[in-house]
């Protein structure tokens, strides 16, 4: 099959990219219909006379259907878009991309979807429908399953397909609360995620960036005892990763933290610890759950983040860690390698 692939693209090239421009506009179609053309041709980035003829061909075999609301994918196209899936992995070459990042990073796992979520946002759900269904095949009876807020776990947990075959299931915010958008805090991510496996949550009512005074008031109350305790006992972990000066004006750091953040060298930042370029962690913000310490602990601690600009902070934030499982998107990979190579 990689035999094959290797001679088509030596001599017929534009066949490969024709594929792949099909497979782009489906996939597009199926996540965001139904989808006028003219917003189909803004979100590929392809003229209008483009997509129009595409949309023809793809009409014409039965794989959308055209309405009033806008295009939609017909049953047979999703199945095309499963099929094709794995196709545009391997002529990308992202499992050897996948393999290298693995043994660069030295962590246990590592997948790649094709694609820049910065560029076009359904890379993003790509992203959360592959965590989702890796999530998926390793979650068992009795786990405890903790997990971050942000946008890019939201997208994780929406694409998250109903889980019947495990049973008594806890899901507990990794840390706690941050920001004012309430739909992707931790909190509201682990009750839905809790409803799509079948099993029960607690919530950690302790907003991130809490002053040492009123932390350790909370941390007598049982309630909050209780809940920490299920948190250390964690078996997954889905996080999501930044870049530290980001996360610090995000998490309301002082300007002058951010430069003392800077100036010692912090690039990314995951569950509220600030790493280094060495991946080592030079400040926590003050709250509770789970730290760097507990990372080590946790039998699967999946990171989920794309985009180029997150590279660096991925690397940071992922290097060494021996049972960590990386997913992430085309660009960040490429980016990846790139730093590392250049170290």
């Amino acid at each position: 099959m990689e035999e094959i692939l290797k001679l088509q693209q030596k001599i017929v090239p534009e066949l490969i990219e024709l594929l792949e421009k099909r497979y782009n506009i489906l996939r597009t179609i199926y996540y965001n219909q139904p989808v006028g053309r003219r917003i189909l041709a803004n979100n590929l980035d392809l003229g209008e006379r483009i997509v129009r003829t595409e949309i023809n061909f793809l009409k014409s075999v039965n794989l959308i259907e055209v309405s009033t609301p806008g295009m939609t994918v017909t049953p047979e196209g999703e199945k095309i878009i499963d099929k094709l899936k794995n196709f545009i992995h391997e002529i990308k070459g992202l499992s050897d991309l996948e393999v290298l990042i693995k043994e660069k990073l030295n962590v246990k796992n590592v997948i790649i979807v094709p694609g820049d979520m910065e560029e076009d946002r359904t890379v993003m759900k790509e992203l959360g429908r592959a965590a989702a269904n890796y999530i998926k095949s390793i979650i068992k009876d009795d786990d405890i399953l903790a997990l971050t807020g942000g946008s890019t776990i939201k997208e994780v947990i929406d694409n998250m397909p109903r889980v019947n075959n495990v049973h008594n299931i806890l899901v507990v915010p990794a840390r706690g609360g941050m920001g004012k958008q309430v739909e992707i805090q931790a909190n509201t991510l682990a009750a839905n995620l809790a409803n799509k496996v079948g099993g029960s949550y607690k919530m950690l009512h302790i907003p991130d960036n809490i002053s040492d005074r009123a932390l350790d008031t909370m941390l007598d109350e049982m309630d909050i005892k209780e809940i920490i305790e299920s948190i250390k006992k964690t078996n997954v972990l889905i996080y999501g990763i930044g870049r530290a000066d980001e996360m610090a004006r995000r998490r309301g750091v002082t300007s002058q933290r951010i430069e003392e953040l800077i100036s010692m060298g912090t690039v990314g930042e995951a569950f509220g610890c600030y790493f280094n370029r060495e991946g080592k962690v030079v400040y926590s913000t003050p709250t509770v759950g789970i730290n760097s310490n507990d990372i080590r602990k946790i039998n699967y601690p999946v990171a989920v983040a794309g985009g180029k600009n997150k590279a660096e902070a991925i690397v940071a934030t992922e290097k060494g860690n021996e049972r960590g499982v990386l997913i992430t998107d085309e660009s960040a990979a490429r980016e990846i390698i790139r730093i590392i190579e250049g170290e």
